[in-house]
């Protein structure tokens, strides 16, 4: 049992997603909006749609609206692809959050319209993610409709420089240094997604702690390759 494995575990109980820790770069509407959305005793029913590329932060939004309804006590009600047998529509839900709508199978549609529905019947939220505006769906009419009935918003992924100023300030924030090579290298390794960038800056902070030695390119390879 390598050293990396107990760091991995640690962070795997690290706090999921949050509104806070979305980095906005270009979706500060989109953020600003959930942030009153789901803070607000008298969500309003009508329902919010998200799309962008991947790695543009949709579940990663998603994941956030949910972690704050549970933090007010309020629970949620969450469909994804994985889900392959999605339960019924329960009233209790304070909202539905539909993942990756564009993935969904016949069986994923007929739930999360049934869901959809409810929801309006009941005056919850419905706040959904897909890659592809509502129109570009390839969804059965009647919840591709309702996808986009509402608020919608384009997703932007970070811009090379923006993930670079993010991971500045993340790493300034944790008190680590971070050399140019050594951003570069992160960047060019693993910039697709900035929630993996700021895990290996979570890995990499506790690494370098635990074997006392600063952050260096060889730092990183020894650590991924003792993973």
């Amino acid at each position: 049992m390598s050293g990396m494995k107990q760091i991995a575990l640690d962070i795997g109980l690290s706090a999921g997603p949050t509104l806070a820790s979305f980095c906005a770069g270009p979706n500060e509407a989109a953020l600003r909006h959930l942030q009153l959305w789901a803070g607000s005793p008298t969500r309003s029913p009508v329902p919010t749609y998200l799309w962008g590329a991947s790695g543009s932060g949709k579940t990663h939004l998603l994941k956030a609206v949910r972690e704050a309804l549970r933090e007010q006590g309020a629970s949620a009600g969450w469909l994804d692809a994985s889900v392959t047998e999605p339960p019924e529509f329960n009233d209790g839900w304070a909202v539905v959050l539909l993942d990756d709508v564009h993935l969904y199978t016949a069986v994923q549609q007929h739930a999360a319209f049934n869901w959809f529905v409810n929801a309006q019947t009941h005056q919850r939220g419905v706040l959904a993610a897909g890659d592809l505006p509502p129109a570009g769906l390839k969804l059965r009419e009647d919840l591709r409709t309702r996808l986009g009935w509402g608020h919608v918003f384009q997703l932007q992924a970070l811009t090379e420089p923006e993930r670079r100023a993010v991971l500045r300030q993340a790493a300034d924030a944790r008190g680590v240094f971070l050399g140019d090579e050594v951003m570069d290298f992160m960047l060019t390794r693993f910039s697709r997604d900035l929630g993996s960038l700021m895990q290996l800056l979570e890995q990499l902070d506790g690494y370098a702690l635990q074997t006392k030695r600063a952050i260096t390119i060889p730092l990183i390879k020894s650590m991924l390759e003792d993973e």
